[in-house]
């Protein structure tokens, strides 16, 4: 395990079971994730390597204390560069890391992608862009404070994997992950009963807005915690969840320290690849320095959602892909 990550929300992949592993994925790949559902993959879903598919089946069912689940030993094939631009097309569509994401999102649920959202893509790439160095998204390098993913949004994953296709320069930048159950013990009850009130909004992130004229839209209004303990849940992005209550203002900042004092740092190296059960666990990113010299930091992320509802499904624009919020507004 990596420092400051626990033992028992990882696994490590035998040299074996790793080789079984890229088969699979690279069989998934051929398949094309627009075009074959879930089910389409039953078969190589069984077919994966038993005490991962098990311990992975494990935290899907949303009782995780931490909400990040560490594989490690995953091939990720050859490589180019790490390019300096946005969108698809610096790895073959075919990539075997393409199949071993949408293997993993849809053994936890279905892989989606939101149209909104990069055009729907259903793989995405995280890389430092030239110029977009100081943005709060997947194009930037400075810190990325603590969020759940798509907090605006009524359809928010539940999971979320980030794949390690190469470290950056220093080997120092960390994916940070917090869970509202390790970090609730911390809170007063004043706060929790605060953050569970609908009294907070979360603007659109700038991945969703980037072509959007004037202020960011925001979503309805919501709690920040629900559920109840053991069972607690969050919706929260620390650059975009706000009030007009100046006390539930101080309770976002009290929340935000205990996130920080429950924070899990993990060093993410090439063939690891981090789940993050998004409504238990915030996470960012430290920062770091990129030299754009095609040996820069780069992932590979995807969404998978556990039920797609019949409604949203009638309206996906193309198979996985989530309806444009303009389209749900007011649904859920």
């Amino acid at each position: 395990m990596h420092p400051n990550t626990p033992t028992q929300v990882g696994y490590e992949l035998s040299a074996a079971e790793a080789r079984v592993m890229w088969d699979l994925a690279e069989r998934a790949a051929t398949r094309r994730p627009e075009h074959a559902t879930g089910l389409d993959h039953g078969d190589l879903l069984l077919d994966m390597p038993a005490e991962m598919r098990s311990r992975l089946l494990d935290f899907a069912t949303g009782t995780s204390r931490e909400g990040f689940f560490l594989l490690r030993g995953l091939p990720v094939g050859e490589l180019p560069t790490t390019p300096l631009d946005h969108g698809p097309g610096a790895l073959p569509e075919q990539h075997g890391t393409a199949g071993l994401l949408t293997l993993v999102a849809d053994l936890l649920g279905t892989l989606v992608g939101y149209e909104d959202e990069k055009n729907g893509a259903l793989i995405h790439e995280v890389h430092p862009v030239p110029g977009e160095e100081a943005r709060i998204e997947n194009s930037g390098s400075v810190a990325f404070d603590f969020h759940t993913e798509n907090v605006h949004h009524p359809l928010r994953p539940d999971f979320l994997g980030l794949l390690c296709l190469r470290q950056d320069h220093e080997g120092t930048a960390a994916t940070r992950v917090a869970s509202v159950r390790e970090a609730y013990g911390r809170l007063s009850d004043h706060h929790r009963e605060i953050l569970s009130r609908p009294v907070f909004r979360s603007a659109y992130p700038t991945s969703f807005s980037r072509n959007l004229a004037g202020p960011r839209p925001s979503s309805g209004l919501h709690p920040v915690l629900f559920g109840a303990e053991p069972y607690v849940f969050m919706r929260f992005n620390s650059h975009t969840t706000t009030s007009d209550d100046p006390r539930a203002t101080e309770a976002l900042r009290a929340l935000t320290e205990a996130l920080e004092e429950t924070c899990n740092e993990v060093l993410l190296t090439p063939g690891d690849l981090v789940v993050v059960d998004n409504h238990i666990a915030a996470h960012g990113r430290s920062a770091f320095t990129p030299r754009f010299d095609g040996d820069d930091r780069w992932l590979r992320r995807c969404y998978s959602l556990r039920s797609v509802p019949r409604w949203a499904e009638s309206m996906m624009p193309r198979p996985r892909v989530l309806p444009a919020l303009s389209k749900i507004t007011g649904v859920l």
